[in-house]
């Protein structure tokens, strides 16, 4: 490393911004800690002197500030910097951390520690530390099980590269959030100036002709071939490259429940819906494309097919159980491979073609019909409104609107998925990880996107568990409007669905008494984004629905928050 002339009074909070600014990142995340102080003053320094540094976020909760790099990095896919408070401020923002490696997002995840306690000579950094801050083994130990690397920066003279480090670490497949602890000594320590060598994109490695020409041949061969994707669509290129091949080759895709975002079209006619069940006696070819779980229960393997893994990391470090009973691997960058499968769409048994697409289409068709059927039903219904009518309603009001859909539902996820019918890459995602994270992941999606409408769809017991006022705080401040509709059926439907699916004939059938899933006792959900000004209305009647979305997708496009809380009937 070239040596840099020392800059006088710079410290380890200098070392830290000119470490992320030559990473790349576009912003801090920051949920206020008494270490970042030197942060902060390099930060005001370089901005009275005109000197570069990513923007910076000052966020009021742990999970906003994960939650918002999460969606950034969704559609940016590149590492942001997350800054936390020591060990509790990372225990508070754990989940979002963990639903960041779910979801396969980039970023360098910050906290702090002490490592003298007063009693060194220099800066005190205050007996918070000694007391209740710190964790034996240090907040690394603690992040391990979660992030993708952790480890501690021991010294100001090696913090910028150990921040290069992580950054390229966790960008590297598969992609997720690195951990640093950097003690608060460290960002106090007087620095020389060295700083780290930017960071690149990675690099890529491809499946070679001679792995890829006999799975092309195995694709020639087979009669009824299946593609079963959960996150191509989360690889850049990957949503158009999967379409590309689905339809040189006439395969259907299957985007099972557990898909993290949109990787196919769901008006296209090769869209097979969400249940691989179907096949797993029929067909004789499983194309698993970035697809972790693919069948559950992990026993059940398929009848007589093939399994061909087409991941750059099939097996995932962080999935505890993991089986994918593969009988020949394609690894390497995904598109690149898709690419190449595609260019072998040659010399196909035109009666083979012709069969499948019959069957396809046939499926394709009772699909349409039965969606249709669905929300015709829907608008008929009486009594209250239908979450179907809520969701297909959604897409009319979208279409053409270039919008984003980011899911926080459980009970209600298949039905937000089948009849929203996202169509366009980066277009839904759905939150993973653990419910409360749905508002911050929209706000880093539209700050991300800032031109594209964001739409928040979220269940109220997932509403209830999201740290609303800090969200909305950072929506108003920030000007990131967004539209968010609650599905509310005043219930934890999916905790009451299991009481009575493993006791159906119990004490809690006999008396009533369904315990842990009562939400009536709220209050109306839209009313606490009053404070904000925001746009706020609940709607309790089929014919209300339009008219409210309208007029909140109004109020957003004039850049204001807006809240629908629909009472829905189940």
């Amino acid at each position: 490393m070239t040596e840099k002339p020392s800059v006088p009074g710079t410290d380890g909070g200098d070392a830290f911004v000119a470490a992320f600014n030559a990473v790349g990142a576009d912003y801090l995340f920051c949920s206020s800690g008494s270490e970042w102080a030197p942060v902060w003053e390099s930060l005001a320094r370089r901005h009275r002197d005109g000197e570069p540094a990513p923007h910076y976020l000052d966020l009021t909760h742990e999970t906003v500030a994960v939650g918002m790099a999460t969606g950034y990095g969704l559609v940016a896919r590149r590492p942001q910097g997350v800054l936390l408070h020591a060990a509790p401020g990372l225990l508070q923002g754990s989940m979002a951390v963990h639903g960041a490696l779910l979801a396969g997002v980039p970023m360098v995840v910050t906290s702090s520690e002490s490592t003298t306690y007063g009693d060194a000579p220099g800066h005190d950094p205050g007996g918070q530390w000694y007391r209740n801050l710190s964790v034996v083994g240090g907040p690394h130990g603690i992040a391990q099980p979660f992030t993708k690397w952790a480890t501690e920066a021991a010294s100001v003279h090696t913090l910028p590269t150990m921040i290069a480090r992580a950054a390229e670490l966790s960008w590297r497949a598969p992609a997720g959030p690195a951990y640093l602890n950097i003690p608060l000594e460290i960002l106090l320590q007087e620095w020389d100036g060295r700083e780290a060598k930017p960071v690149v994109a990675p690099g890529s490695t491809h499946s070679s002709p001679e792995e890829v020409d006999p799975v092309a041949q195995m694709i020639r061969e087979a009669r009824n071939p299946v593609i079963v994707t959960e996150t191509a669509g989360r690889e850049a290129g990957g949503f158009e490259a999967l379409l590309a091949f689905a339809q040189a080759w006439s395969i259907p895709v299957v985007e099972p429940d557990s898909a993290v975002c949109g990787n196919f079209p769901r008006t296209h006619p090769l869209h097979a819906g969400s249940d691989i069940g179907p096949w797993m006696d029929t067909a004789d070819l499983i194309l698993l494309v970035n697809c972790r779980v693919p069948f559950y229960p992990p026993s059940r393997r398929p009848g007589t097919a093939q399994v061909v893994v087409i991941d750059e990391v099939p097996q995932r470090p962080h999935v505890v159980y993991q089986v994918l009973f593969a009988d020949r691997y394609l690894e390497g960058d995904v598109v690149n491979t898709l690419r190449q499968l595609t260019k072998r769409a040659k010399d196909l048994d035109p009666v083979s073609v012709a069969e499948r697409r019959a069957a396809q289409e046939e499926r394709h068709s009772a699909e349409q019909a039965a969606i249709t059927a669905a929300e015709t039903k829907a608008e008929r219904a009486d009594g209250g409104v239908d979450p179907v009518l809520v969701a297909a309603t959604l897409r009319k009001l979208l279409d053409g609107a270039h919008g984003i859909v980011v899911d926080e539902t459980i009970t209600h996820s298949r039905t937000v998925k089948r009849h929203l019918r996202t169509d366009a890459p980066d277009s839904y995602f759905y939150v993973q990880g653990g419910l409360g994270q749905g508002i911050a992941v929209a706000l880093g999606v539209k700050l991300a996107a800032p031109d594209r409408p964001v739409v928040l769809t979220v269940g109220d017991g997932a509403f209830a568990y999201n740290p609303v006022i800090p969200s909305y705080d950072a929506a108003r401040t920030y000007g990131l409007p967004l539209l968010i509709v609650v599905f509310n059926n005043r219930v934890y439907k999916s905790m009451n669905l299991n009481h009575r699916r493993f006791y159906p004939e119990g004490a809690a059938a006999d008396t009533g008494e369904w315990l842990g899933t009562d939400l009536h006792r709220l209050p109306r959900l839209a009313g606490f984004a009053e404070p904000f000004g925001m746009h706020t209305e609940t709607v309790d009647t089929s014919e209300a629905l339009a008219p409210a979305l309208e007029r909140a997708l109004k109020a957003v496009a004039e850049g204001t928050t807006a809240v629908v809380d629909v009472l829905v009937t189940r």
